[in-house]
């Protein structure tokens, strides 16, 4: 069945590319909303935006969501990732600035403020897009691919930078909400200190510091702590596409691999998917009783496999 929060919970912070504080609600909605964004403002109504392929605006550094108005929120891909990771369907983020806040720049504290107050079933089945055929974007050496899968949603991801803390990761498992809590959530953004003055005079990073940001510099880490894994990277990047494939609208039911990937790459994919109305079919998970409808897919359990190194 679908799901909503059993309450609102309310996250505050600042946007790290505008820097800018914003305070963001996650309210409870009935079934078939699914997930919409309400910005409001201190001097015109509020405005409203439904997370889809239509909605986006750009996917350079983050993903931007707006209208024929203009640009609405950014920055959204990690919350898209925590509600897609918690099988969230039905979602209201109301948000009175620009920018998600980016809060440690992981998913975690939006997981822990979900968790506190639970979810709840609705009385609605959960649609699924199913992919039915193989569907792939190139940009040069990086490419995304989705495949049709038949257990659920697969996550397969492969990075490469050339940097001695980072170098050639893999990341693979099939989704779950605990597969995500335990895997994905606690993964950080991360970025370069070579980059930092060039984004920031170009309007990005304003509001990254080591507080929310992996930040690496040529001989290592400037964190204190380090890393929550030795692969934070990766999985970091699959964090981001999960929360980029949401932009489909609907769950995905199939396998998703990428080589180099990043937002732009991920929402390519999604947008040739949807292109190609033969590529896949919108269906409806049957009735599953008492048991877990966030962990099954029609009806079977869906394999919890760790990431494969």
């Amino acid at each position: 069945m679908q799901t909503t929060l059993a309450d609102t919970v309310m996250l505050t912070g600042v946007g790290v590319h505008g820097g800018i504080e914003a305070r963001l609600q996650i309210h409870p909605a009935s079934p078939d909303t699914g997930i919409v964004f309400q910005r409001t403002f201190s001097d015109q109504a509020p405005r409203k935006i439904s997370v889809s392929r239509q909605s986006v605006q750009a996917t350079d550094l983050a993903t931007v969501l707006g209208d024929k108005t203009g640009i609405l929120v950014s920055t959204v891909e990690h919350m898209l990732s925590a509600l897609s990771g918690l099988g969230i369907d039905n979602a209201l983020i109301e948000i009175d600035g620009p920018e998600v806040p980016i809060l440690d720049g992981s998913a975690a504290p939006i997981v822990a403020a979900i968790d506190a107050v639970g979810t709840v079933k609705q009385k609605a089945r959960r649609k699924f897009l199913k992919v039915l055929k193989p569907v792939r974007v190139e940009n040069g050496a990086s490419f995304g691919e989705l495949r049709p899968y038949d257990a659920g949603f697969r996550l397969e991801v492969e990075i490469e930078f050339d940097h001695q803390r980072i170098g050639r990761q893999r990341f693979a498992a099939t989704m779950t909400p605990s597969v995500f809590r335990r895997e994905l959530a606690f993964a950080r953004t991360f970025g370069f200190l070579k980059d930092v003055e060039r984004l920031r005079s170009a309007g990005y990073a304003r509001g990254a510091s080591l507080e929310n940001t992996v930040c690496l510099a040529d001989d290592g880490i400037l964190n204190d702590g380090g890393l929550r894994a030795s692969d934070e990277f990766v999985r970091h990047k699959a964090l981001d596409a999960l929360g980029d494939l949401a932009l489909a609208g609907l769950p995905l039911l199939g396998r998703y691999s990428s080589f180099r990937g990043g937002h732009k790459l991920n929402f390519q994919v999604v947008d040739a998917l949807l292109a190609d109305r033969t590529a896949y079919a919108v269906v409806e998970a049957p009735e599953m009783g008492r048991r877990d409808a966030a962990e099954i897919v029609f009806g079977q359990p869906v394999a919890a496999y760790a990431p494969e190194r």
